[in-house]
């Protein structure tokens, strides 16, 4: 065995060179040939080889030669297409296009009625073109000797009898009944009287009458002999006709197949059928005119599913681009061009249609580039995501900027379909430029679609920029005069609402929506009210996870123009005027508090406890000289007071001090105002605000006096409930004025400078020796010498004024 095959591969390597390999064997019906599916070695398209061994079948070796005689010479579109041939003296091979047998589909009844005509329909044109033009007869016409092509089409082969009815010694005449199965297939007249009775009958005769076996098996799955062809009730009633002339026993009587064929093509006959109109349009639609292809493109949609898909894709869809690319098909053409390009297979997309989509979006005709638009949701999912972010879309970038108002939108429109196949850097980039530009545009439309568009593809933008390249583009669109982009832009906002910082919703979303809550159409109040509900919600949910304070509990203190919880309950409980009326009181009390809390004066560290005070005097008892009287404004002392520290204790007979003071900046510029006051100069007021204590002997410092115009705090008197002697200190005033070198300025009660409160005069403490019998007061070394003689000043009301 092993001999065997080394002899037969050294002998085909010996013979001419033959450029296909062989397949898998193909089953077929009894025949003398064996037929392969093959590939060509070139570029490995596939193929189809009929081969036939001299040594394993001799006798036929005359059939085999007229087949491959008669395939080489003749020449047709049904007829079974030669691609090479090679013939030694040990085989016979015929490389064809690469085929299917159709008994395949009988026997499985895979047919269609529809695709059984157009099948018959071209038999029948390819055995009339035999009979008639090459005045021939086939003499072998069964299922067996047909197949269809890779588009479907059907092929006659089977050329082993095929001989001139001009050829007096015609193969056909010795070897008809050779051909095997050729006494099933065979005519009346044949099986009565032989194969010369064919000259005495019309040569059409014996192929009509096998035309009408072929016509009964197609629509049957089987033909087993010659009466069972009575029985026609598979066969289309409008054929049936037609179909009992073919089998006429009389061959004289017998319908040809050229009128068969004519027959069928009349108006509601059995040929008159979309898809042979179709299959006689497409050859020729380069050629066709306009009003002529608009007819057969309206008919070519108008298809149904159950025709053979393998025509369209091999044989309808290459003329359509063809139509669309070249000859004029227009936007119609491809429309059917996706219509059959939803049933390929993603490698047939890819080499059939592809690279004439990528060319197509070349096209600058605005017909095409709009059709392409339409239909790019059809094929988005085909197209590989390099070729549409590196070859599509810088085609589809040219419509933003077009004249024309419908391939902008169309554009636009384009970018949801094609969004998941672009890369980070081309939307974030690219795109958001031109979509800044559609944001502009003069057609309200466009912009309300650019804002929709926008809201879609929001999920695809950059993080990095995303929320302010929305925010930027939504809140221009809250201001376009045009109602829809108004409505575009809330409904985009609020479903975009998660992708916005809470800082963002509260601080710059909800009040750029808000002035459209009071727009002139209710359509935009009410989405504007649904959007601001949306926000509303973000916020109070991002509420509930923030601290309640972030000041530190040490050092939270209620500020004196913050109302308390509990007051601002009590507050809120009343109308307008008892809230009005609580907010005045606190605010009051709250300041009254303040004062109070830095009253008292400073005691020296070396002073040890406070000496008695003797019932005969008013004055407070203190280490410390008097303070001079401090001017200042509502605000100041609003300030000073929160300055000042809280109270440690509270005593209204002075008998409690702040210890320790710590040295403070000089504020005694706020007196400036209040014309020249001497600190050594004893003065007399209606309070005794500067007199010494008889007893007591306290050694002072006079304080140096800065420019600074900070408030200082002052103690309320504590027998006149706290209340300023504003009466007394004027009093006091004008009597300095008369006699200015008799008494120091004085303040009323309440205003005496301390050193409790921030920005006190500093005070050089000293020690203090206090002596019952006989007080010496030591006078100390004065910090700074301030000028003591009074200054031009007409009326002191003025600068208590300026003060305030």
């Amino acid at each position: 065995m092993d001999f065997l095959k080394s002899a037969v591969a050294s002998a085909i390597a010996k013979g001419p060179p033959f450029p296909y390999n062989f397949g898998d064997k193909v089953d077929l019906d009894p025949s003398i040939w064996t037929l392969y599916n093959g590939t060509r070695r070139e570029d490995g398209s596939n193929c189809s080889i009929f081969s036939f061994e001299i040594s394993a079948n001799r006798s036929a070796l005359p059939l085999a030669k007229n087949a491959l005689k008669k395939l080489r010479t003749l020449r047709h579109p049904g007829v079974i297409k030669v691609l090479d041939t090679v013939e030694t003296d040990s085989y016979i091979y015929i490389a064809t296009e690469r085929l299917v047998p159709l008994s395949w589909h009988v026997k499985r009844k895979s047919l269609s009625p529809e695709t059984a005509k157009w099948g018959l329909y071209s038999v029948a044109k390819t055995l009339k073109f035999i009979n008639g033009d090459a005045s021939s007869i086939h003499g072998n016409l069964k299922v067996a000797s047909i197949y269809t092509s890779e588009s479907g089409e059907w092929k006659i082969g089977g050329f082993e009898v095929l001989s001139n009815v001009k050829d007096d010694d015609a193969l056909i005449y010795r070897y008809g009944s050779v051909v095997p199965d050729s006494g099933r297939y065979s005519p009346p007249e044949i099986a009565n009287g032989g194969w010369e009775v064919i000259k005495k009958s019309p040569h059409p005769a014996v192929d009509s009458y096998t035309f009408g076996i072929l016509v009964y098996e197609v629509f049957n799955g089987s033909f087993l002999g010659s009466d069972q062809l009575g029985q026609a009730k598979s066969i289309p009633p409008s054929m049936q006709a037609s179909y009992k002339r073919l089998i006429n026993a009389n061959p004289k009587a017998r319908l040809s197949a050229a009128h068969f064929l004519e027959q069928g093509l009349r108006s509601g006959s059995f040929f008159d059928s979309p898809l042979i109109k179709l299959t006689e349009g497409v050859d020729n639609l380069g050629i066709k005119s306009e009003t002529e292809r608009e007819a057969f493109l309206e008919d070519l949609d108008q298809l149904s599913d159950d025709f053979p898909e393998d025509f369209f894709k091999m044989k309808v869809l290459p003329e359509l681009l063809k139509s669309v690319e070249f000859g004029g098909g227009g936007p119609k053409a491809f429309g059917v061009v996706m219509k059959i390009a939803t049933k390929l297979s993603n490698d047939d997309f890819d080499t059939k249609v592809t690279p004439v989509v990528i060319r197509l979006f070349g096209n600058p005709d605005r017909a095409i580039r709009v059709c392409l638009l339409d239909n790019l949701s059809l094929m988005i999912d085909r197209l590989p995501q390099k070729v549409v972010n590196d070859k599509i879309f810088p085609q589809i970038v040219a419509g933003f900027t077009d004249l024309a108002p419908i391939v902008r939108e169309q554009t636009l429109k384009s970018v949801l379909v094609i969004i998941s196949k672009l890369s980070d850097r081309t939307i974030n980039g690219e795109l958001l430029r031109y979509l800044a530009k559609t944001a502009n545009d003069e057609q309200p439309g466009i912009r309300t679609n650019t804002t929709i568009c926008l809201g879609k593809i929001a999920k695809y933008l950059g993080t990095s920029n995303r929320a302010k390249v929305l925010i930027a583009a939504f809140t221009r669109s809250l201001r376009d005069p045009f109602v829809h982009a108004r409505n575009a832009a809330l409904m985009a906002l609020a479903v975009t609402v998660e992708y916005f910082s809470d800082e963002d919703c509260a601080a710059r979303l909800i009040p750029a929506v808000s002035p459209l809550l009071i727009d002139k159409e209710k359509l935009i109040r009410d989405q504007a009210n649904k959007t601001i509900d949306v926000y509303l919600q973000r916020i109070r949910k991002a509420q509930h996870d923030m601290p309640e304070t972030v000041i530190p509990p040490e050092t939270a203190q209620p500020r004196m123009s913050t109302p308390q919880p509990a007051e601002a309950a009590a507050a809120s409980s009343s109308g307008s005027g008892a809230v009005a009326a609580a907010w005045a009181g606190w605010a009051i009390s709250s300041f009254t508090n303040k004062l109070s809390s830095a009253a008292g004066e400073m005691q020296p560290t070396g002073s040890g406890a406070p000496s008695p005070v003797p019932s005969g005097l008013s004055t407070p008892t203190s280490t410390t000289t008097p303070k001079r009287p401090t001017s200042s404004s509502a605000s100041a002392l609003h300030r000073q007071a929160l300055k000042s520290p809280p109270p440690t204790a509270s005593s209204s007979t002075g008998d409690s001090f702040f210890a320790d003071p710590e040295p403070q900046e000089d504020d005694g510029d706020a007196w400036g105002d209040m014309g020249d006051m001497d600190d050594s100069a004893a003065g007399a007021g209606d309070d005794n605000w500067g007199a010494s204590s008889e007893t007591l002997s306290q050694p002072t410092a006079k304080r140096s006096v800065s420019s600074s115009s900070k408030p200082t705090s002052a103690p309320f008197g504590a027998d006149d409930d706290g209340e300023p002697d504003f009466a007394g200190w004027l009093a006091a005033q004008a009597e300095k004025k008369k006699n200015p070198l008799a008494a120091p300025k004085t303040l009323p009660k309440g205003l005496a400078k301390t050193g409790s409160a921030t920005g006190t005069a500093k005070v050089a403490p000293t020690t203090t020796v206090v002596k019952k019998t006989l007080p010496i007061s030591k006078k100390p070394t004065p910090v700074k010498k301030i000028d003591t003689k009074p200054k031009a000043d007409v009326d002191g009301d003025d600068g208590w004024g300026d003060g305030w």
